[in-house]
């Protein structure tokens, strides 16, 4: 292991990696050999960031979630027949507590949802306030492990059906599965997000449009919810070190692969992704809120740990890579040119969604899923990342995303600048939901808000993108990332007018509206 590139590789992540503070760390072969601590945890009280200021963890609390219920009930399969309680109204085929575990139960994910329900991004959102967004879950994406769909949703009913199985809360099964085990002596569960572990302040906003402290007002349990800080992470990475070779340890239960119905190996399972990088194989999982950052990983085979926390919104998943391919001396390879020709607007048949192609000098952009994804020219036809492929068959694309077990040969669609947001303005519902839609044109600008049990939503930006559709953008919202890009296909009835629309987006498709005003 290269201690001194590792070292260097730490130095630079306050420039490469700008904003208030951060902490990262570095084991290998079960000892802490890199750490360190810089910037401020509260830029208005003057206040340093240190390794011991406990920082919220986000969506890495997942795996901890899953250990609690391997370590307090064995087996996913205990807690099956408490999930009917938590959905009673769902119509299609019921999935299994496993599937929640690996993200193939196909139900939408309850954040995005929020949005639909008209939440704001800085309103208080109480315990109370999830579950019946849950219960009115009448259908999914997909046959149950069939796919992979990131759900929040998924990890709150796990919580949910284990504190009901054990009458015990999360924060006691936490200590005494994994905290108390792993030495990890300073976490805690901080639920509230409005009253942070320690104070911290989390920041949004770049070096260039300045950091203000980013408001958080939701209540979260087992999707996340813990905060701990770069000493407690670290104590955990050395614990699941040292318990590598017992195959009933509970991070080797985490970590064993996963499959889907299909027998197809699965790439996420029991809150942890499993990823190759520098040609190693991986067990990490990140974790996001507005204001915060934070991703860890760890390798069995090069015995290797990495965890990075921002109190900022950098990409903590690249500086982890970063930090990673230091230690293991790995140089990424000089990309391929890209090839000509990759500008195009499809629509994915299998999940109602656009795939955008907007190529740039070196690489390829697809917008599909959350985020802007970047593509590399791979081989002749190929561009390719870690989640997806795209290669041209003739004049049609393909694009596979294994993690997902999605394969879709895109329909092209014509792209338009302009269209008539009158025709489509009106009042839309949607049934499953009890929420409404509401599209109203301005000249020839569009807005769209909604308006449910969670109050009435900001108005969002709607553009054309073709013929019958639109992109609805949310950029900010109660959870982080936001969804991003909604995709509305209009509906007409044989008459030619407007009847309703379908509204998805990668986090929650599919969902069915009717016009009614």
């Amino acid at each position: 292991m290269d201690v001194a590139a590792i070292e260097t590789a730490l130095a630079e992540l306050p420039s490469r990696f700008r904003g208030p503070g951060g902490v990262a760390g570095v084991v290998a072969d079960g000892r802490v050999v890199a750490a360190t601590a810089w910037g401020h945890a509260d830029l208005g009280a003057h206040r340093p960031m240190t390794s011991a200021i406990r920082l919220p963890v986000c969506s890495i609390t997942k795996q901890f979630t899953c250990a609690a219920l391997l370590g307090a009930v064995g087996t996913p399969e205990a807690l099956d027949p408490g999930l009917p309680t938590l959905i009673p109204a769902f119509q299609d085929t019921l999935p299994t507590v496993r599937d929640l575990c690996n993200n193939q139960s196909g139900l939408r994910d309850y954040w995005a949802l929020t949005i639909l329900h008209g939440a704001r991004a800085e309103q208080t959102f109480s315990r109370a306030e999830a579950l019946p967004l849950i219960a009115r879950y009448r259908t999914g994406h997909f046959a149950p492990g069939t796919g992979y769909s990131y759900s929040n949703g998924n990890f709150r009913i796990l919580a949910e059906l284990l504190e009901r199985a054990t009458g015990e809360d999360m924060a006691t099964l936490y200590a005494r599965h994994i905290w108390d085990p792993a030495g990890m002596d300073g976490a805690i569960l901080a639920a509230d997000t409005r009253h942070p572990a320690d104070d911290v302040v989390g920041y949004e906003g770049t070096i260039e449009t300045g950091y203000r402290p980013a408001d958080n007002g939701i209540w979260w349990m087992g999707d996340a919810g813990m905060a701990a800080s770069l000493d407690d992470m670290l104590a955990y990475e050395r614990w699941a070190d040292a318990t590598r070779e017992d195959e009933t340890a509970l991070y080797s239960r985490l970590a064993h692969p996963q499959t889907f119905r299909d027998g197809r190996a699965a790439a996420y399972g029991f809150g942890l992704s499993h990823s190759l990088v520098a040609g190693h194989r991986f067990t990490g999982h990140g974790g996001a809120l507005r204001g915060f950052r934070s991703y860890r990983m760890y390798c069995k085979e090069q015995r290797l740990s990495v965890v990075v926390m921002f109190n900022h919104q950098a990409d903590a998943q690249g500086a982890a890579r970063m930090l990673a391919k230091a230690a293991l001396g790995w140089n990424d390879p000089a990309p391929m040119p890209l090839e000509d020709g990759w500008q195009g607007n499809w629509l994915c048949p299998e999940t109602g969604l656009t795939a955008r192609l907007e190529p740039g000098v070196a690489t390829a952009t697809l917008r599909f899923g959350t985020s802007p994804e970047p593509l590399h020219q791979v081989g002749p036809g190929q561009l390719g990342s870690a989640l997806a492929t795209i290669s041209r068959q003739g004049g049609r694309l393909v694009m596979d995303r294994p993690h997902e077990n999605l394969s879709s040969l895109l329909v092209p669609y014509r792209a338009v600048d302009m269209a008539d947001g009158a025709e489509i303005s009106g009042r839309y519902t949607c049934a499953e939901l009890g929420a409404d839609m509401i599209i109203e044109a301005n000249g020839p600008s569009v807005g769209v808000w909604f308006d449910g049990t969670l109050g009435q939503g900001q108005i969002e930006l709607a553009c054309p993108a073709g013929p019958d559709l639109w992109h609805i953008s949310t950029r900010r919202s109660m959870d982080a990332p936001a969804p991003g890009d909604w995709t509305l296909h209009i509906r007409r009835n044989a008459s030619g007018r407007v009847a309703g629309a379908k509204l998805g987006c990668w986090l929650a498709r599919g969902l069915t509206y009717d016009r009614i005003g």
